[in-house]
């Protein structure tokens, strides 16, 4: 069973648009996936700006590779690398903790992806107005 940074059940990213190192909506992973796809992200005006300047368009749509291009709003399985450099840029992406592979760990810290967290409890009713 793969596992999310809260040492839970890997909780799903995305299924419209389809994320995933597997293209199955998941951060799951593997040795073959060197970018270490893991961090599910919530797109950001900024955070695909930024991923554009440093050379990883995430905006056009790449059909061969089943990529549709994002939009703000989009989640998505960011590889660690870029969504850190993001961060030490100032302008990460929030994060879903639920959707984000442990192995994200290895590049990033826990309480830096916490600092960006936007998951929901599975019980809202306790949140704030």
């Amino acid at each position: 069973m793969d596992r999310n940074v809260l040492g839970t059940e890997l909780e799903p990213c995305s299924t419209d648009p389809l994320t995933g190192w597997y293209r199955d909506g998941s951060c799951r992973t593997d040795d073959s996936d060197l970018g270490s796809h893991t961090i599910c992200a919530v797109m950001t005006r900024e955070f695909l700006e930024h991923q554009r300047r440093i050379g990883n368009d995430l905006v056009t749509p790449v059909p061969r590779y089943r990529f549709p291009g994002l939009s703000p709003g989009d989640r998505w399985c960011v590889t660690a690398v870029n969504w850190l450099r993001a961060h030490l840029d100032g302008v990460a992406a929030p994060v879903v903790l639920a959707s984000t592979h442990e192995r994200a760990l290895e590049v990033v810290p826990l309480d830096v992806l916490q600092a960006y967290a936007v998951d929901v409890p599975a019980d809202p009713g306790g949140l704030e107005a």
